[in-house]
């Protein structure tokens, strides 16, 4: 197990000497380091309820009293959050063990801080504290900064696994993605603040202050949605996105994201409720499934992850989703076996082309399937689904299920269904996307709501045998009906 290392004193050197060439580079390094800090413009800021549940969900998880999330400062270690140590808010930063864990890219680990020649004489071990066991994960920027830690503490010496490193190392990540979700709004919020200045002029504050609404929900929408989804050999997939308003954050969310070289991952679903609160529910949505698929291989256990963590937060409050989340792995002849859990979501439909040209559709019911987030002992269902070539899979939220028909009645899952069967299209996921927002804009009128889709598909055979690669990118934006967009193959 690797052990802490002192921290540097970046541009120390002794009185009356000039800074030697390793001094020199360890003053550039953490002045950058701390510069990357001020950027995220984190420290001494008020509590938040995601970095909380970050210690909260680390002293759970490894059942530990003391875990926390720390910003390493010039002179100081700030804590952003801290579960079990109540009325600290910062300490030193020398002698530090985070100080110490920021040196090291892995996961510093130190299973008795007695045996350590560093660690034992710390204040928190050497005092009243009496810490004998520590691990911590450094938070990293994508240019390589070390901002911090996420820490667990406990009274006695342990040993951890490979295994919870790595889930420590997963917690970190999840901070820095909750520091550059808040960045990018800040971000834009600055911004849009800067726009409004230079139009002062020439609009009204209503119309600035409407247009600002919609910038900001387009700009926030974008940071909760995949930017592109990855090429996953032997298989097309498609996505559309539209948002009910453009001065609204939408609900509704999808990713597909590689667990291993042949296995991946996906979901679709749809947060109750729209705006702030809800784009606070669906990114901890998203950051928790990608976290729990790497460490669940059934599909219901990532959903029941998915329930107590937003259970977890009360400042969700009465916040709840429905959701479909499955595990793609290639099947042994050809094709794809997918295997599916619902936790109260409308069902998929598997969409298949019989002998004749005829195409049949049959909705994947996984009965049973409770609302994520809404109960403590939530149960899901699961199945799976083996997609051979020419067969594809469509996955959508109830914004399209609820669009009206002429008489006002609405579409319903039946209608889906009758509407996929007089297809004479093909069942590739390109085919299926196109064809349902061409039903959606030729209705008289929508639900109103959110919509979202994502179909996977197995080429034909005959398009290229099994294995061929296809990939896939989507341009689906959020928006009003005429931002619709789908992604299919490219060339």
């Amino acid at each position: 197990m690797p052990a802490s290392v002192p921290a540097p004193s970046p541009g120390a050197a002794v009185h009356g000497q000039s800074p030697t060439g390793p001094e020199r580079e360890a003053a550039r390094r953490e002045a950058a380091r701390l510069e990357a800090v001020r950027r995220y413009d984190i420290l001494d800021t008020p509590p938040d309820g995601a970095f909380d549940r970050v210690a909260a969900l680390a002293s759970r998880i490894f059942d530990v009293p003391v875990a926390t999330v720390t910003i390493v400062d010039s002179d100081r270690i700030w804590f952003k959050a801290a579960s079990g140590l109540d009325g600290v808010r910062q300490i030193g930063r020398d002698p530090g063990l985070c100080a110490s864990a920021i040196l090291r890219d892995g996961t510093t680990v130190i299973p008795d801080t007695l045996a350590d020649p560093v660690a034992c004489s710390n204040p928190l071990v050497a005092g009243e504290m009496g810490v004998r066991f520590y691990a911590a994960a450094p938070i990293t920027t994508p240019d390589g900064h070390r901002l911090g830690t996420v820490n667990i503490l406990d009274t006695r010496p342990r040993v951890i696994s490979d295994h919870d490193t790595a889930t420590l190392a997963d917690l970190a990540a999840i901070v820095l993605d909750e520091m550059e979700l808040r960045l990018s709004a800040m971000r834009a919020l600055r911004a849009e603040q800067d726009r409004r200045r230079v139009e002062q002029a020439a609009r009204t504050r209503a119309e600035r202050d409407k247009a600002a609404l919609a910038d900001f929900a387009s700009t926030l929408q974008r940071t909760l949605l995949p930017p592109a989804l990855p090429t996953v050999p032997g298989l097309e997939l498609a996505c559309h996105y539209r948002t009910a308003s453009p001065q609204d954050v939408g609900g509704d969310f999808y990713d597909v994201f590689p667990l291993s070289d042949e296995r991946w991952a996906f979901f679709l679903g749809d947060v109750c409720g729209k705006g702030a609160e809800a784009a606070v529910v669906t990114s901890l949505t998203r950051y928790t499934l990608r976290a729990a698929a790497q460490h669940h291989d059934d599909p219901r256990a990532v959903l029941s992850a998915l329930n107590a963590a937003l259970l977890l937060d009360a400042s969700i409050g009465s916040r709840f989703c429905t959701c479909l989340f499955g595990f793609l792995e290639p099947a042994g002849g050809a094709g794809f076996d997918v295997t599916m859990a619902s936790g109260g979501h409308p069902p998929a439909y598997h969409v298949r082309t019989r002998p004749g040209g005829a195409v049949r559709v049959d909705p994947v019911h996984l009965r049973g399937g409770m609302l994520v987030g809404a109960f403590e002992e939530a149960a899901f269902a699961s199945r799976t689904v083996h997609l051979e070539p020419g067969q594809g899979l469509l996955l959508y939220t109830d914004g399209l299920t609820e669009a009206r028909l002429a008489d006002g009645t609405m579409l319903g899952e039946s209608g889906v269904a009758d509407f996929l069967s007089g297809r004479a299209g093909p069942t590739e996921a390109t085919a299926l996307v196109e064809d349902a927002v061409a039903l959606l804009q030729d209705l008289p009128q929508d639900s109103g709501d959110d919509v979202a889709l994502l179909a996977l598909s197995v080429p034909p055979q005959d398009a290229g045998g099994p294995g061929v690669s296809v990939s896939a990118h989507t341009s689906a934006r959020a928006g009003s009906a005429d931002d619709a967009g789908a992604a299919g193959p490219k060339d």
